[in-house]
This record gives C-alpha cells, sequence and structure tokens, in this order.
C-alpha cells in the first residue's frame, strides 16, 4: 500500500517516550503510568497517543500516513503495539517529551488508527545508550479501538 505521506524523524525519547497527537487541541500527557503501560510501550489517553522507545536517547522513527489498514506481517519487529487517535482538528503532531514538536501534517480531522512497530531492541548496548533500535508509527482513518499488544517483547529474550 501506498503511503500517502511519509517522515524520516530523529526524536529526543527523553523518559522513554515521545507522543502522537493532535496539536489543535492542546492535549495533555498521561503522568500516571501503570506495570501494564510500561509493559506495552504504550500508553493512549485523550487524543495522545505515546510511544514508549527502549531508549531514553535520539531514536529514529518513521511516521507513515496511510489511506487504509496495512497488511501487518510483523515478522522483522520485535515489538508491535496498535491503538487509536482522535484527531479532532485534524493537527496531527509528534512530540518530544521534554522538547517540541518534531512533525506536523493536516490531516482530515477524525479517528485513526495507530500501528507502533518497535525492531532492533535486541541491539542495545549494555549501558543502554547506543544501538540500532527503530520505531516505525503508521496511521491510517479507522474506528477507535482499544490499546493492544501484538507483539510483546521483553529484555530477557
Amino acid at each position: 500500500m501506498q503511503a500517502q505521506r511519509e517522515a524520516e524523524l530523529e526524536v529526543f525519547a527523553d523518559y522513554h517516550q515521545f507522543y502522537v497527537w493532535d496539536g489543535g487541541v492542546d492535549p495533555q500527557a498521561p503522568e500516571v503510568w501503570s506495570e501494564e503501560d510500561v509493559t506495552n510501550r504504550a500508553k493512549v489517553a485523550e487524543h495522545v497517543f505515546v510511544v514508549c522507545p527502549l531508549r531514553n536517547m535520539n531514536v529514529p522513527v518513521r511516521v507513515t500516513l496511510l489511506s487504509a489498514e496495512p497488511a501487518q506481517d510483523l515478522a522483522r519487529y520485535d515489538h508491535a503495539v496498535q491503538g487509536s487517535l482522535a484527531l479532532p482538528t485534524g493537527q496531527l503532531q509528534v512530540h518530544e517529551c521534554t522538547g517540541g514538536v518534531v512533525l506536523t501534517w493536516k490531516v482530515e480531522p477524525g479517528t485513526y488508527r495507530v500501528l507502533a512497530l518497535f525492531a532492533g531492541l535486541g541491539s542495545l548496548s549494555p549501558d543502554g545508550l547506543d544501538g540500532q533500535d527503530t520505531y516505525h508509527v503508521i496511521l491510517w482513518p479507522g474506528a477507535a479501538v482499544p490499546l493492544k499488544v501484538l507483539k510483546q517483547w521483553s529484555e530477557e529474550q
């Protein structure tokens, strides 16, 4: 399936997180986290989808906007999470936790499905500062669904 838009970013994942959200509603990042949220490596709040990279550093992130749900071949990924994001103003942003906006796209207002894919998680150095980990966030219009881990990664692998 051909991407409507795609961007390659470097995102500072301070506190092991970055946000995909609707910048037009001044969303608030979630502050309360459960053990399940940490294990999921993602969290959903109102108008916010939080992705939790393994490194607390700059990480490569690819963002892809599609017109329909993609085929899901998860074999090359270590971890995969799917959920939903409401974008009532259509101002899709990728935002760093303690930094600022690194991407803004104007999209059709509505509800989007979000698939967050994590690869290279086993490549991190013992101190967790270096690695070949990558993160891919795919969005497409779709009905709201609860957050679901499609493929779970654990550090014991």
